[in-house]
């Protein structure tokens, strides 16, 4: 795994950036993980979702869309390999600001908003992983308004 990191990262780094590299494509993952998860809610993981969520990543991560869809099978197999979202989670929080973790609860709003619907399986897994990566109540609205007015803007509404 730490070839095809820096495949998509670059050349060989100097040590101290490669744990750094290293730790980006990490967290790249646990955060792709929970869009796969949000997108597997309903046990169907289909193309519409892949391409929401390798849109997600190209935009947000300025991947190429070879490594994003290499990530998200990547993120696929972790999800696979793994018993629960924690080390996911807690990864994230060790590694990502207030405001990262924000725009990573705003990229879930926006998948899960994808379909124009919320489900409650979708609304039960958003409200879990705002727990677990610390927001209140209020915050995970806040969030969330700001995806929906955001999609109201960009429809003309």
């Amino acid at each position: 795994m730490k070839d095809l990191i820096k495949k998509f990262f670059g050349d060989a780094p100097q040590p101290s950036e490669a744990e750094t590299s290293d730790d980006q494509h990490d967290i790249r993952v646990a955060t792709c993980a929970l869009f796969v998860e949000m997108a597997n809610i309903d046990s169907e993981f289909g193309e519409p979702e892949k391409e929401h969520i390798v849109s997600m990543l190209t935009s947000e991560h300025g991947l190429s869309r070879e490594h994003a869809d290499e990530l998200t099978r990547i993120a696929r197999e972790e999800l696979d390999g793994s018993i629960d979202l924690w080390r996911f989670t807690n990864l994230i929080n060790q590694n990502y600001s207030k405001e990262e973790k924000t725009r990573v609860v705003e990229m879930i709003w926006r998948l899960v908003y994808a379909d124009g619907h919320l489900s409650d399986h979708e609304n039960y897994l958003i409200h879990k992983l705002g727990k677990m990566l610390r927001f209140t109540h209020r915050e995970l609205i806040d969030a969330k308004l700001a995806v929906l007015h955001e999609q109201d803007g960009s429809s003309g509404n």
